[in-house]
């Protein structure tokens, strides 16, 4: 069985890095330099303290992750770049390092792993999430846009041999109880 929760402080940011690179080692294949195809420990740290990050756990050991975040600033840098309009909005969170190991593709890990990311997200009053893709990576574009994220810009990040774009999903308010 396998158990999403929000990493916790005694979980390996070694084990999750190994995993981020495991997860992106196909795309690195096709030539795309994600952030986690090969970002060290104290990258991996840096992004999910930026936010709340979740892990995938099967049998004592890490499968899956997501961390989801809060804007930023707009005068400030995510990571290392100068911050894209779509995600210094209010209300709005970012969705980044998604990433399942390659066994268990297939399996609707990586759809788990966005719902709950976005219920957090929607729990904690934000109104809609945006994240970034490989403009050359069309199925993980058309992926997101099954779920109802829509093309918003495009950007050039800096040191990456692609070009991305900006998607943003609507959340639906929480329902009262």
């Amino acid at each position: 069985m396998i158990e999403i929760r929000p990493l916790q402080p005694d979980d390996s940011l070694e084990a999750l890095t190994a995993l981020l690179h495991k997860s992106y080692a196909s795309l690195a294949a096709q030539g795309w330099n994600f952030t986690a195809v090969d970002q060290p420990v104290d990258v991996t740290r840096e992004r999910v303290a930026m936010g709340q990050a979740f892990v995938a756990e099967h049998e004592g050991r890490l499968v899956g992750t997501v961390t989801i975040s809060p804007p930023k600033p707009a005068s400030g840098q995510y990571l290392r770049d100068p911050v894209p309009a779509c995600y210094t909005e209010p209300r709005t969170a970012i969705l980044a390092q998604l990433a399942v190991h390659p066994d268990l593709r297939g399996q609707r890990l990586g759809e788990q792993l966005m719902d709950v990311a976005e219920a957090w997200a929607s729990a904690n009053g934000y109104a809609q999430v945006a994240l970034d893709t490989a403009k050359p990576a069309e199925q993980l574009q058309r992926r997101y846009e099954r779920r109802g994220y829509v093309h918003v810009g495009e950007i050039q990040w800096q040191g990456k041999t692609y070009g991305s774009v900006l998607m943003v999903k609507a959340l639906k308010p929480e329902a009262a109880t």
